[in-house]
């Protein structure tokens, strides 16, 4: 077992907490061997697992996502390079969609909030009869689910 990781140890060495680490042992997604004491000890590739999970946490995958990708991967051996190739092919398309989102509400911030005029019968964000409210909650007209509902902010002169 000198190889192995103690939980204190994998927590040290990846930055997730003690707690998040029996989170995810909890879901079968690591699986340490049991010590006759009945300690846990962690394999080294584990360490790539969770790494994984902090790095998609901060690429706002959700615990399901991450949890649905953590399955994937083998237990009991490091990922090879394939495994972390399919699981990038998976998440591609996603993190393209969040990227997307970042980027268009970067834009309207900066055309609505950044002309300072703060007018409600100008503003290109004014909903008269609370059309926008047909559209679903939230605010529709800076973080429309579709491109195409989100009126472009116009000049507020």
């Amino acid at each position: 077992m000198s190889g192995l990781l103690t939980i204190g140890e994998l927590a040290r060495r990846t930055g997730v907490s003690v707690s998040a680490i029996r989170f995810y042992e909890a879901r079968g997604l690591l699986n340490p061997i049991r010590t006759s004491g009945n300690q846990r000890r962690f394999l080294r590739s584990d360490i790539r697992r969770l790494s994984f999970a902090l790095i998609a946490q901060k690429l706002g995958l959700t615990v399901r996502e991450i949890e649905s990708e953590l399955s994937r991967l083998p237990l009991g051996r490091a990922p090879s390079q394939s495994d972390w190739q399919a699981v990038s092919e998976r998440i591609r398309a996603r993190l393209d969609e969040r990227i997307a989102l970042l980027q268009r509400t970067r834009e309207r911030l900066a055309g609505c909030i950044g002309c300072g005029c703060l007018s409600l019968d100008r503003c290109a964000l004014y909903n008269p009869d609370d059309v926008a409210g047909a559209e679903g909650p939230g605010p529709r007209f800076l973080l429309a689910d579709r491109e195409e509902s989100a009126p472009e902010p116009s000049p507020c002169n």
